[in-house]
C-alpha cells in the first residue's frame, strides 16, 4: 500500500513520506496526516518473537512507503545501536501493579532519543530522494527534552543546521546544562525571555513567514522541524508501544490479542498520538489515559469537549509537560472531525485568535478510547516516594505524573486491564525533584553533583553517561533573546542579512 499524506488543514494532499518529512509542517500550517491509516499484517505472535529494530521496520515500513526497504533499515540500524546502553532498545518492567515502559536508555536519557535518533537519517535520506540541495535548517522549540536529543542527533550531520530555542527560566538544571554544553559545529541554542508555548509559537510563525523562506531559499537554506508535528518523529514513537505489547506476549504477561491500557504523561500530544496510531493500526488499546500536570488543558479538554488556553501557566517539576497549546492535538482534532479538513482549520484559527475552540458533541463521542486526568505537585512526589517505599524504583516526576493518574483512573473505574505506562526519562535528568520527594531533608542541601551521586546509592542504577558527560563540559551556546526577535536570532546565526 502506497501511503500518502495530507495536510489537517486541507493545503496540500497527495505528499510521499520522505517528502513529509522533509518538510516538517504543510506549507498551509497544518500537520501532515496518512491519508489512510495501515495496518499491521503481521500477526502478534510473529511479533513477539522480533527483536526492537525488526519491529520499529515493520511499523515503520507501513507508513514510509516511498522509503527502500535498504534505506529503511540503514536508517533503523544506524540510530538503534550503541548509542543506546541496553541491546534492547526499551526495557519492559512489572512494577507494583503496572507495566513502566523506559524509553529513556538513549543518549539523552529521554523518549525523544527514540524518535530523534532516527530522525537525522530519514532526512538525510529523503533530501537524497528528493534532490534537495539546500541545506536544511532544523527549526525547534523544547520544553527541555527535545532541544537536546534533537542536537544529538544532528550535531554535525552535514548538510545540517539545527537552532533549539527553549525558555530561559522553564527547563530543569540538567536539561538547560545538556543544551548550552552540546557538541557540534552546527547546532545553536537560543535561550527566550518567555514559555514554551511563546518559543513554540514563534517557531511556528517562522515557519508559516514566506518571504523569510524566500530569502532563505535564495541563501541556500530551507526550514524543518523535529518537533513531533513532523511525521518522521511521530512514526518512530508508534513502534515502540507495538513493542511493548509484542514484549508482553513474549513473557507471558498477555495472551496475543488480550487488550491492554496505555498510560502516557502528556504535553504536546505526540507521544500519546502514537499509541492511538497504533491502536487505529488494530493494537488492541482499550483505554488511552492522558496524564497532565497541572498545565491540564488536556484533561481539562477531554472532561468538557472545550480547549482553552486561556490560563495561568504553572512551572511545575515536570517542565516537559509545561504546555497549554499542545500542538499534535489537531491530528486527533482531524481525525474525530471526520477528516475534515476545513473544520479542522475553523477550529484552529479560533485557538489561534480568541484561544479557544469548543467540539461538536459528534466528534465528542469519538473520544471514548481517551481517559484523561492531573496529577498536581503534591500528587508526583507521594507517587514518588511511595513507588519508591513500596519497591525500591524510582520514577522521575513526568512518570510519577502518569502514576498518580493510573492510581486515579483505577480507583474511577474498577479497571484491571493490564497496563503499561510510558516512563518518559531518566530520574537523574530531574535528581533534585526526586530526592527531594524521597526525603527533602536529607537531600535538599546537596548540590547538584552530590544529588547525582545520592540518586546512585537510592536506586541503585548507575549514573548514566549523559549525565557524566555535562559535569565538566564547557558551555558553548549562551545566546538570549526576546520572543520578538527570533527570526533575526535565526538570521544573524546562519549569517543572512535582510
Amino acid at each position: 500500500m502506497d501511503i500518502r499524506y495530507t495536510s489537517t488543514r486541507g493545503g496540500e494532499s497527495g505528499v510521499t513520506a520522505s517528502r513529509a518529512v522533509l518538510n516538517g509542517l504543510a506549507a498551509d500550517g497544518g500537520l501532515y496526516v496518512p491519508q489512510e491509516m495501515p495496518k499491521m499484517e503481521v500477526s502478534f505472535e510473529e511479533l513477539a518473537k522480533m527483536d526492537y529494530r525488526r519491529i520499529a521496520f515493520e511499523v515503520m515500513s507501513r507508513f514510509l512507503t516511498d522509503y527502500t526497504e535498504e534505506e529503511l533499515k540503514y536508517c533503523i540500524d544506524s540510530a538503534y545501536d550503541e548509542k543506546f546502553d541496553i541491546p534492547e532498545i526499551a526495557a519492559l518492567k512489572k512494577e507494583d501493579d503496572a507495566y513502566f515502559l523506559e524509553l529513556f536508555h538513549g543518549r539523552t536519557i529521554a523518549f525523544k532519543d527514540m524518535a530523534l535518533s532516527i530522525l537525522p537519517y530519514l532526512m538525510t535520506t529523503a533530501a537524497k530522494k528528493n534532490n534537495v540541495d539546500e541545506k536544511i535548517v532544523i527549526l525547534t522549540a523544547t520544553s527541555g527534552d527535545t532541544g537536546k536529543a534533537a542536537m544529538a542527533g544532528f550535531a554535525d550531520v552535514p548538510g545540517t543546521e539545527i537552532i533549539v530555542f527553549y525558555p530561559k527560566d522553564g527547563v530543569s538544571p540538567v536539561q538547560e546544562r545538556q543544551m548550552v554544553t552540546q557538541k557540534g559545529e552546527n547546532t545553536h541554542v537560543v535561550a527566550i525571555r518567555g514559555n514554551f508555548d511563546d518559543a513554540q509559537t514563534g517557531v511556528k510563525n517562522i515557519f508559516g513567514d514566506k518571504n523569510t523562506a524566500a530569502l532563505l531559499q535564495k541563501k541556500g537554506y530551507r526550514f524543518s522541524s523535529a518537533n513531533s508535528i513532523n511525521i518522521g518523529r511521530l512514526v518512530p514513537q508508534i513502534a515502540y508501544y507495538v513493542y511493548a505489547y509484542a514484549q508482553l506476549i513474549a513473557n507471558g504477561g498477555i495472551n496475543a490479542g488480550d487488550p491492554i491500557n496505555i498510560v502516557v504523561p502528556t504535553g504536546n500530544f505526540g507521544n500519546i498520538l502514537a499509541a492511538y496510531y497504533a491502536k487505529q493500526m488494530g493494537f488492541p488499546f482499550a483505554r488511552l489515559i492522558c496524564a497532565s500536570n497541572e498545565n491540564k488543558v488536556l484533561t481539562d479538554f477531554f472532561r468538557t469537549g472545550t480547549y482553552d488556553r486561556n490560563r495561568d501557566f504553572f512551572v511545575t517539576s515536570s517542565p516537559s509537560m509545561d504546555i497549554l497549546v499542545s500542538s499534535n492535538l489537531e491530528r486527533l482534532i482531524y481525525k474525530i472531525a471526520g477528516n475534515d479538513a476545513a473544520k479542522t482549520k475553523d477550529l484552529m484559527a479560533a485557538l489561534s485568535g480568541n484561544g479557544q475552540y469548543t467540539i461538536t458533541d459528534d466528534m465528542a463521542e469519538e473520544l471514548e478510547d481517551f481517559y484523561g486526568n492531573y496529577a498536581d505537585e503534591a500528587a508526583v512526589s507521594y507517587e514518588i516516594a511511595s513507588m519508591y517505599d513500596n519497591t525500591g524504583y524510582v520514577l522521575d516526576p513526568h512518570t510519577a505524573v502518569a502514576g498518580a493518574v493510573y492510581e486515579m483512573y483505577r480507583e474511577e473505574t474498577g479497571d484491571d486491564t493490564v497496563t503499561v505506562i510510558a516512563s518518559t526519562a531518566s530520574p537523574y535528568k530531574f535528581a533534585r525533584s526526586v530526592l527531594h520527594a524521597i526525603d527533602a531533608e536529607k537531600y535538599d542541601e546537596l548540590t547538584d553533583m552530590e544529588q547525582f551521586d545520592a540518586l546512585e546509592k537510592v536506586s541503585g542504577v548507575k549514573t548514566p553517561e549523559a549525565i557524566e558527560e555535562i559535569k565538566e563540559a564547557p558551555v558553548r551556546h549562551n545566546i538570549t533573546a526576546d520572543i520578538q526577535d527570533m527570526e533575526k536570532t535565526i538570521l544573524q546565526i546562519l549569517k543572512i542579512e535582510k
